[in-house]
């Protein structure tokens, strides 16, 4: 595999991992059960950790693909922005999730009010990581694209479509 297959395999780690993660922390808070809270906020450590690879993979993708007919340079330039602020996200809601397994290991309420933080993070993060994926979508897939142009150009034609009115 080239490193654009790669990114491609990995990258859907972190976007499905969130949802998968969020799910069951769900799951564990409704059941609420200890157990299954503390397996909940290992699989939000790990599926944080997966934001990494994802992220490690796209500037050598970039390169595979950057050249190719109909790839234009400023969908990238915008998902590899927003992969910056993924990974970020990613990192921090496994220090979260590491936070709350820490103190849920010496405190039964301190466990409970952890994983409310870490779904509320949880959350916001699986928002990012999909956003992320769409952006990413956007440099290969213009049928996702719908009207819109390039980010770099978005502007100039919103005003050029403004003095034709």
């Amino acid at each position: 595999m080239n490193e654009a297959q790669w990114h491609l395999v990995l990258n859907h780690l972190p976007v499905t991992g969130t949802l998968f993660s969020l799910l069951l922390l769900s799951w564990a808070l409704i059941r609420r059960n200890p157990e299954l809270l503390k397996t909940a906020l290992v699989a939000v450590l790990l599926v944080g950790l997966t934001s990494i690879p994802a992220y490690l993979t796209g500037e050598p993708a970039e390169h595979v693909i950057e050249h190719l007919p109909g790839v234009d340079k400023a969908f990238i330039e915008e998902h590899e922005t927003m992969g910056k602020f993924a990974l970020a996200c990613g990192v921090a809601l496994s220090v979260f999730a590491a936070a709350a397994l820490g103190v849920g290991l010496r405190s039964a309420k301190g466990l409970w009010t952890g994983a409310l933080v870490v779904w509320l993070a949880n959350a916001l993060v699986f928002g990012v990581m999909g956003y992320t994926a769409h952006l990413g979508g956007m440099i290969r897939h213009p049928e996702i694209r719908g009207s819109a142009t390039t980010p770099a150009n978005a502007a100039p034609n919103a005003e050029h479509e403004a003095e034709q009115d």
